[in-house]
């Protein structure tokens, strides 16, 4: 192809990643660069080699006019595949149903549409390879680039490739919380730069009518940097002047410009029927020929006014309406004046089906629309609702604001852009919802509704600085809520108080207490309380009496949220969802284990059966916390692993815990930098505070107390990290190691105070260790043997494998060799099969020198797994299919039969049968 033109590089990357799909490796490519640069071509050429190939191709485009319509990409891209929806499993055929308007349903939750959209592709691929192509990826909207971004990170061995052009983010729109900038940061990239001179100049000559003035060649060459586009178009829209001998020289446009401004000048030059014709299709994103047609005809444009733009090469129309670039549609529609934009709208609302495509109708009419029209703003927030029902926050936001301000009545157009605000918030647009709330506030809003208007504001000041001001607010706002809506008050006062709780003692502002304190005031409930409602009565009590008399109603309120089976019922399980998180987080307070793994299991099954993934990173970061305290760090990988497929910040928080206790001091520190650098300047001390507990293990292991002693003083001034009971017995251990037992003293106080009030084998266990390592004697021995005695009958295998350690240690120390080669044969033994690496070479270095040699781990058969096969094969050797693996995992069941035959051959088995004999950790 001319246009690709010395492309060679990219072309022999586009043929190695369909040559890999080909062969089962699927892959993923996001071409990016600046308009014009020939990102569409390539696109062009893989299409071309995959047909040779033997591949099915399917392609959408993103259209500027659609990132209003929630899933319209992914719509374009699965619709001529719905034929294979009836393989997937029932919650994701309604899931993808509901999100692409097939079917009526609650709103399906994002990852679930993701991991449907996913299976869908892999069940074409099985028939063929298949190639999927996104153009102009930079105006997807945000459900659909999300959803997209997924399925790209979850390809693996599907026979699939998915290519995205987009333009450089500089160039590329301001579009809110799901702009594919951030939804495909991250994956395999491809960036497109300029031509070459040699091969501008030859691209250009081979475009060229007639012979063309050196120096004048030679200044558009230079003036195109290089941009084929740019190239290209100069013959076929510069004058003759221009061409013979150099008269009218190019402005100094920049080349994206310049590319837009020819076409404009291409399409200026068409008879006046056919631009009106082109701005119709420029108008209209779908691509409907038929509906071009319809509307046309509402305007009186005769079918034969396409020809001077198929002449041209600006416009195709056969079954569907094509640009040759999409930069033809944007300079067409741009170029046209808004009357004529607005008559053009109007035509295809009135050319459009209200039964069949009731929101583009509204969208079309709310554009022909000048000043307000309470009719069609009617019809917008229908379609909002419509949008919010398919899980589109974002679409049914913009659908809400722009009913707002065609609304004329100022009380309906107030309590519209409200709701919008609300929506655009949700949608996780909190600069935008403020904006929103600016026009709701001007109208006349009632007491409820002002109320909720500065709850809104009270979230949007919280998220742009954590704690502070905006934390007062929140407290101010569900005070303003208890007359006028409860049950609201309530739920924004147990929001405050985990607010308080996570920002606590790292930001200024209200602590727990204070925020506690005003909590005192929420409304009681009108009837039973809920789980929700005895949390908040427990964590008020807790931070304004004190632990000892909070922690029984704290037990209380988690006994209602792990229930029974019979609990499952949408309260019980809405109230899991929302507030789960807290919830597992205060069973680590009251150091109950049993509790912790019953509330995070109930937690992912429900967001499971319900499609609520969304809610799973923050929970899957706390039951990984409590694998590896309980030293299964292999399948706390596994959670990490499906925390990745969300692409979740608590992913690096589980990795560097991993990291921390595994002794891989490279990889945290890495991953420690990394976290640091993000929450730098961004109120997000928690964080930062979650890093330094990870230090502190890793710099315990290693046996750098001074620099763990430092890094737990700083995880112990956080709430959260406190209230959570994980940084004292790191602070204390360290604080003993330098010979300053003192600066623990509050630590070791809180941590044996806490642990009597909860009675349970975790807390007592802790504690008797923390005295242990402060006392000498036989009151030091005592509490050693103490706390192995209490771990032991709790799930903290790797707290019970620390305290061998730890009282191995003093043995060896006191003179008793004998005694302590007996702590430290189970520390080493413990220790190094669970694969804490440094606390485990601590345990050698100290059995070492009470003379004995260190016994090498015992080999397994499945040591040569990754973290990620063995967590396959666990689920497998339970009897899940591949497919119900796949769904646990957000993988292609194809992609899941990969994994197994490279777990077969690892193991030397050939059958699930035989890996359901085999003892897996």
């Amino acid at each position: 192809m001319a246009e690709l033109r010395g492309r060679r590089p990219e072309r022999e990357t586009v043929d190695a990643l369909l040559s890999q799909a080909r062969a089962g490796q699927s892959g993923t490519l996001v071409v990016r660069g600046e308009a014009g640069i020939g990102k569409t071509a390539l696109l062009e050429y893989a299409r071309g080699v995959a047909h040779v190939s033997g591949f099915r191709v399917e392609s959408c485009l993103g259209v500027e006019s659609e990132t209003q319509f929630a899933f319209a990409g992914l719509h374009q891209l699965c619709a001529p595949l719905l034929d294979r929806a009836g393989t997937l499993p029932d919650p994701q055929q309604s899931a993808l149903g509901v999100a692409l308007g097939q079917q009526g349903g609650s709103a399906p939750d994002r990852f679930l549409i993701g991991l449907a959209s996913l299976n869908l592709l892999a069940e074409v691929a099985e028939s063929g390879p298949l190639l999927c192509l996104v153009d102009d990826a930079q105006w997807l909207d945000e459900a659909s680039a999300q959803v997209l971004a997924f399925v790209a990170r979850r390809l693996a061995a599907e026979r699939l490739a998915l290519v995205f052009a987009a333009r450089d983010p500089a160039e590329a729109p301001t579009a809110g919380p799901g702009q594919e900038q951030t939804a495909l940061a991250g994956l395999p990239e491809l960036r497109l730069d300029g031509l070459d001179e040699s091969d501008a100049r030859a691209l250009l000559e081979s475009a060229l009518p007639v012979p063309l003035d050196d120096g004048v060649r030679e200044r558009i060459v230079a003036e195109s940097c290089g941009n084929p586009m740019a190239l290209l178009e100069f013959p076929l829209s510069a004058r003759s002047a221009r061409l013979g001998g150099g008269f009218e020289l190019p402005g100094a446009l920049d080349v994206p410009r310049r590319v837009e401004q020819s076409f404009r000048h291409r399409s200026g030059a068409l008879p006046a029927e056919t631009q009106r014709l082109l701005l119709v299709a420029a108008a209209e994103p779908t691509g409907d020929a038929d509906l071009l047609w319809r509307a046309a005809a509402q305007l009186g444009i005769a079918q034969n006014a396409t020809e001077p733009a198929e002449a041209a090469g600006l416009l195709g129309i056969d079954t569907r309406v094509r640009f040759r670039h999409p930069l033809v549609r944007s300079a067409v529609y741009h170029a046209a004046t808004p009357p004529d934009r607005r008559r053009v709208h109007g035509a295809l609302a009135a050319a459009t089906d209200q039964g069949t495509d009731p929101d583009r109708r509204a969208w079309h009419r709310a554009q022909a629309v000048l000043g307000t029209d309470d009719e069609v703003a009617l019809d917008l927030e229908q379609s909002a609702g419509r949008a919010r029902a398919r899980g589109g926050l974002a679409a049914s936001a913009a659908f809400m604001e722009h009913a707002a301000r065609l609304t004329s009545e100022p009380v309906t157009r107030a309590s519209r852009a409200l709701e919008a605000a609300f929506a655009t918030q949700e949608a996780g647009a909190p600069e935008a919802a403020a904006e929103l709330l600016t026009l709701a506030v001007t109208g006349p809003l009632d007491a409820l509704q002002q109320a909720r208007s500065e709850l809104l504001h009270a979230r949007v000041a919280f998220h742009r600085a954590r704690g502070g001001e905006g934390l007062r607010m929140l407290l101010d706002a569900a005070r303003g809520l208890a007359p006028l809506h409860p049950v609201l008050s309530r739920e924004t006062y147990l929001d405050a108080l985990d607010a308080a709780i996570v920002t606590g003692g790292l930001s200024s502002g209200p602590d727990a207490r204070e925020v506690a304190e005003s909590a005192r005031a929420a409304p009681a409930p009108s009837g039973a309380p809920t789980p929700a409602d005895l949390l908040l009565g427990a964590l008020v009590t807790t931070f304004t009496q004190g632990y000892a008399s909070g922690a029984p109603g704290l037990r209380r309120a988690l006994e209602a949220f792990r229930g029974d089976e019979s609990d499952a019922d949408v309260a019980g399980g809405a109230g899991t969802l929302r507030w789960g998180w807290l919830a597992s987080r205060t069973a680590m307070a009251v150091f109950d284990d049993d509790l912790v793994h019953a509330l995070t299991e109930r937690h992912v099954r429900l967001a499971r059966e319900a499609g609520a993934l969304a809610t799973l990173p923050a929970v899957l970061l706390v039951q990984s916390v409590m694998l590896v305290l309980a030293g299964e760090f292999s399948r706390a990988a596994g959670q990490a692993e499906i925390a990745a497929a969300t692409g979740a910040v608590p992913l690096l928080h589980a990795q560097l815990i991993l990291a921390a206790w595994g002794g891989r001091s490279d990889e945290a520190a890495e991953i420690h930098a990394t976290m640091t650098r993000a929450a730098s300047g961004r109120g997000r001390g928690t964080e930062v505070a979650l890093t330094q507990y990870a230090m502190a293990v890793l710099h315990n292991g290693l046996g750098d107390y001074p620099a763990a002693h430092a890094a737990a003083a700083r995880a112990f001034e956080s709430t959260e990290l406190t209230h959570s009971n994980l940084a004292h017995s790191e602070l204390i251990e360290a604080a003993c190691r330098t010979g300053q037992p003192g600066s623990a003293a509050d630590a070791l106080e809180q941590l044996c105070s806490r642990a009597v009030a909860s009675g349970t084998p975790w807390g007592l266990g802790l504690a008797a260790r923390s005295q242990a390592l402060t006392s000498t004697g036989p009151a030091a021995e005592d509490h050693y043997r103490e706390a192995i005695t209490h771990l032991a009958r709790s799930r903290m295998a790797a707290h019970l494998a620390r305290t061998h350690l730890v009282y191995g240690e003093w043995l060896r120390r006191e003179g008793r060799r004998l005694d302590a080669r007996e702590q430290l044969r189970t520390a080493h033994g413990l220790l190094s099969d669970m694969g804490a690496g440094a606390f485990a070479a601590r345990a050698a270095r100290e059995l070492s020198a009470t003379g004995e040699r260190p016994r090498k781990r015992t080999v397994q058969v499945t040591d040569e797994l990754t973290a990620h096969e063995l967590q396959i094969a666990r689920m497998v050797a339970t009897g899940a299919t591949s497919r119900e693996v796949g769904t646990q995992l957000f993988l292609s069941p194809r992609t899941i039969e990969a994994h197994l035959r490279s777990i077969f051959r690892k193991l030397g088995i050939t059958s699930r049968r035989q890996l359901r004999a085999l003892p897996l950790p």
